[in-house]
């Protein structure tokens, strides 16, 4: 079997969630990577046979997404060249986590594809929204990707198609302690203003990683570390709790690991309004993305915020079986997904 998996490289979460896929679908056969986009601070370990600027998803000063340079980023022309080049029609199977590229080829091609990931439970009306909707915020979540299959991760399962998040074995196999630190993932923010914010808070120590230090840096009460994965987990899993966007993989490993969160939905994304909704609705502590944030908010949080937990272990497993039940290939379904192939 051979499988074509596209991934967005905006942001951390399609790679890493990739990265934590990748060893179950090579049990299914042969897994070649497309790597879309060009816009994330995480090492792509995989095995990338294609590789594109994509149209990446950029973010304005504000954090907000920029809409003027994601329509203006490529040259139309040359999209369509490269979205012709790619060779979805000669794989068994194509998994589509959140290119438009990807989705493109499979529209010209006619070829069948599954829309994996975050961003696909988006396709139900059952998932939380504000109660105020952007046009084109719904635009982007329900058309950047179209797939014959749409198959989404979320906090909850609001739909027979949605399971929940993908966690990476280090989280899954961590056991947690709390050595007292706050750490905090707010790469929107700058780092002179969160640390105006944090040093008002001179007993709480803080972890803060940052994409702009290059090494370690201690600032009083407040820890600057480069963004890392490893040393990212390790603050994770010995921290009091996180102070982090409205994204979805983050706010998941820390309810994976039974640790409080204090969440700010970054101003102007709002897939990250729609998942501060979800989070609310499960009792976390969710700032309004409409105000900035401050020492007080963050000290009544420390004082009185909840523990949300959530056990995502299935989640991998459960998700991969959906796929199982209804991914066919005419005359070839016992080829592509044999019962034999266990999922672990």
């Amino acid at each position: 079997m051979k499988i074509f998996y596209a991934v967005q490289a905006t942001g951390n979460g399609h790679i890493s969630r990739a990265i934590t896929l990748l060893p179950h679908l090579q049990k299914w056969g042969e897994v070649d990577c497309f790597l879309s986009g060009n816009n994330s601070h995480l090492q792509a370990n995989l095995p990338i046979k294609f590789r594109s600027k994509g149209i990446s998803l950029y973010y304005n000063n504000a954090g907000g997404l920029d809409y003027t340079k994601i329509a203006f980023q490529r040259n139309p022309i040359g999209i369509y060249k490269e979205v012709l080049s790619l060779p979805v029609e000669k794989y068994d199977l194509v998994l589509n986590d959140f290119d438009c590229l990807t989705s493109m080829a499979c529209s010209l091609k006619k070829v069948n594809s599954i829309h994996f990931g975050h961003q696909a439970s988006f396709q139900y009306a059952e998932v939380p929204r504000p109660a105020f909707k952007s046009w084109h915020g719904e635009l982007l979540l329900k058309k950047y990707v179209q797939a014959s299959h749409h198959i989404g991760l979320h906090f909850e399962k609001y739909h027979p198609a949605i399971f929940g998040a993908i966690i990476k074995p280090e989280i899954l196999k961590a056991t947690p302690i709390n050595q007292g630190h706050i750490t905090v993932y707010l790469p929107a923010l700058h780092d002179s203003f969160l640390q105006s914010i944090l040093k008002k808070i001179p007993l709480q120590r803080f972890e803060v990683f940052s994409k702009t230090v290059k090494a370690a840096t201690q600032e009083k009460n407040i820890l600057f570390k480069p963004i890392e994965q490893e040393s990212f987990n390790k603050s994770l899993i010995n921290s009091d709790g996180i102070i982090c966007g409205a994204g979805f993989e983050t706010p998941a490993e820390a309810m994976q690991l039974g640790k409080k969160i204090l969440a700010m939905p970054i101003w102007g994304q709002y897939e990250q309004y729609c998942n501060a909704i979800a989070l609310k609705n499960m009792g976390v502590t969710v700032l309004d993305p409409y105000k900035a944030l401050d020492a007080s908010s963050i000290e009544t949080w420390l004082t009185h915020g909840d523990m949300i937990q959530r056990d995502y272990s299935r989640s991998t497993d459960q998700s991969l079986g959906y796929i199982q039940e209804i991914w066919s290939v005419p005359n070839k379904r016992d080829f592509i997904l044999p019962e034999k192939i266990a999922l672990q």
